[in-house]
């Protein structure tokens, strides 16, 4: 579990992150004056507080939250969150801060280019296949698409992290969209440059020449059947580590993210489950630039 100085560092970020949110958008409502007085009664469990039990949750190993708020954060987590609610309406507030833990997450957690980025996507199942019929959380959003492990029904997650493990992007299409279709919008790929290594599903010669112009080298491995090409024996060597970042990055990331909700009865509920927070604190501990 983490210290309490780590708990108040988390806290302050997510509180100073939550204020400067509320600050902009209140400048720019736009107030109805219908001459009534409305309530804006503080909630005993700010925004600040929510986001930093979020993150304090994936964190830790721990798959039931609410296991985990009843039996850790109201029982020995009382110094630190001296007003706790319900576990009903911890759930509610939960909805509250899915716009602001991503916009948190956007301007203050995602890493830097450094020249060696790389691309995949993962799936996120929102049920079992053969359920797509009948599912109704996220009817009409999600899709069915396939991977290197089958066929599944939801989305995809397209994440590009640098050599020291930090998510330096990261987008959530649906299940039917290409693996290369994200890289041909730029506001994806602005802030990349360098070589960027991808498997053979991002194999495109048009994506290459586009990527090329702008400052990206997309090096993939061949597909089966294509002519051969000159490759620097450094990029082969980089495009080895490709599969080790992977088995260590991305499975870490849907284990403690839990991308994978089975009981979401709410659509925002899945969003938020997908949007923090992991991500909050994207530099994974067994990866850096000297290995």
């Amino acid at each position: 579990m983490l210290t309490a100085d780590e708990v108040t560092t988390i806290f302050f970020l997510c509180d100073e992150s939550s204020k400067n949110f509320d600050e902009v958008m209140n400048a720019h409502l736009l107030v109805k004056d219908d001459g009534k007085r409305h309530r804006k009664r503080k909630f005993r469990l700010s925004d600040g507080e929510v986001m930093t039990i979020l993150v304090m949750f994936h964190l830790s190993h721990t798959r039931d939250l609410k296991f985990f708020y009843l039996s850790y954060i109201q029982r020995h987590c009382k110094e630190l969150f001296p007003q706790t609610v319900s576990y009903n309406r911890f759930v509610e507030l939960q909805s509250r801060v899915v716009v602001k833990m991503a916009v948190f997450l956007q301007l203050c957690c995602l890493g830097r280019c450094t020249g060696f980025s790389i691309i995949d996507s993962t799936p996120i199942r929102a049920c079992h296949i053969k359920r797509e019929r009948i599912h109704k959380t996220f009817k009409g959003i999600a899709t069915k698409g396939k991977s290197s492990m089958g066929w599944f029904f939801g989305f995809k997650l397209h994440i590009v992290i640098n050599d020291r493990g930090e998510i330096i992007d990261f987008l959530i299409t649906q299940a039917s969209v290409d693996d290369r279709e994200p890289l041909k919008d730029r506001r994806f790929h602005d802030k990349l440059f360098g070589r960027l290594f991808a498997d053979r599903g991002y194999v495109s010669q048009n994506l290459f020449d586009q990527l090329f112009v702008d400052g990206i080298h997309l090096i993939t491995k061949l597909k089966k059947g294509m002519k051969n090409s000159l490759m620097l024996i450094q990029d082969k060597i980089d495009l080895r580590k490709r599969v080790r970042t992977y088995c260590i990055q991305f499975p870490a990331q849907e284990t403690f993210a839990q991308l994978q909700y089975r009981t979401n009865k709410r659509d925002t509920n899945g969003c938020l489950g997908r949007t923090h927070v992991d991500y909050c604190y994207p530099i994974n501990p067994f990866l850096s630039s000297t290995n």
